[in-house]
Parts: C-alpha cells; sequence; structure tokens
C-alpha cells in the first residue's frame, strides 16, 4: 500500500464509489482549465483540477478506464457511472485530479486559471444569476421523494 493509502489527506471517488482515492499531501497546484479539450472531457465549461505528485497519490478502489485524449495525455474515468477523474500525462510524475471528485471538494480551491482562449464569455458572470437551493427548487415534497443512488463523500 502506497504512503497515500496509508495515510490519507485527502479522500474522493467516482459517483457510483467504484473508484476511490487518497492522495497524502496537499497538491502542489489546483486550477481551472477552459481548453476544450477540457471542455469536452467534462461536459462543462471548463474543468477544475488539482496537481498532485505521483507518489503522493493512489487509487485505494477499483481501477480507471482512461482515454488517451492527445498524444502527450490521458483521462481516467469510471467506466461504470462514467465520472470524469483525473488528467495526467503520458509517463508524467504528476496526475491532475477532478476537484468535484473530492469527497470536500471545498479544501481544494483553484488560484490560477488556463485555457483562456476558450473561456466561455458568460463564465465570468455565473455568480451574479439567480439562485436557489436544491430544496428550494425543487419543494419538500419532491425532495422527500428523492433517494440518492451516490456514494456518499466517505467510506
Amino acid at each position: 500500500m502506497t504512503q497515500a493509502a496509508s495515510k490519507p489527506m485527502l479522500t474522493g471517488g467516482c459517483q457510483c464509489g467504484a473508484i476511490r482515492f487518497a492522495v497524502s499531501a496537499a497538491p502542489t497546484r489546483v486550477s481551472i482549465c477552459h481548453c476544450r479539450m477540457c471542455q469536452k472531457a467534462t461536459g462543462s465549461p471548463f474543468a477544475s483540477l488539482a496537481d498532485i505528485p505521483n507518489d503522493n497519490f493512489a487509487w485505494t478502489r477499483g481501477t480507471p478506464s482512461a482515454f488517451k485524449s492527445s498524444s502527450i495525455a490521458e483521462r481516467d474515468f469510471c467506466a461504470k457511472c462514467g465520472t470524469p477523474l483525473s488528467y495526467r500525462r503520458i509517463d508524467g510524475p504528476n496526475i491532475e485530479i477532478m476537484t468535484g471528485a473530492f469527497d470536500r471538494p471545498d479544501r481544494v480551491v483553484p488560484t490560477k486559471q488556463f485555457g483562456s482562449e476558450s473561456r466561455l464569455g458568460w463564465v465570468g458572470n455565473v455568480s451574479n444569476l439567480p439562485s436557489k437551493t436544491t430544496a428550494q427548487n425543487y419543494g419538500p415534497d419532491k425532495m422527500a421523494s428523492v433517494f440518492s443512488y451516490q456514494h456518499p463523500d466517505h467510506d
């Protein structure tokens, strides 16, 4: 068992729980990437990624599937539920984990942006849009009838 698995600082995994990971040290960088490849890989306007040295990272449950997205990189994902999990340079010293896959995504806060040539013009205005909580959006009756099949944010 690697150091990351035996003494985790941060943990996370996919939506169904088939893939889990552990990180034993703080990420060296947390960033947002707006490039078109990250948009397509996440199905979102940008990817938010935590850069972690391979020595501080371990898959602790399951083995993700990988897609070779370019001549230099692969992207890991859960083949069972489809959750995008990482971006990594082939044979590189680090792995970049999608911040939404962490059990505590509030602990991995982006401090830089990349791929700004593809940043969508409306992204900067998102915080100004009207908003509701999930409970406000669905209402108490609908919320009472919803059961999540998502793996909890812990093991």
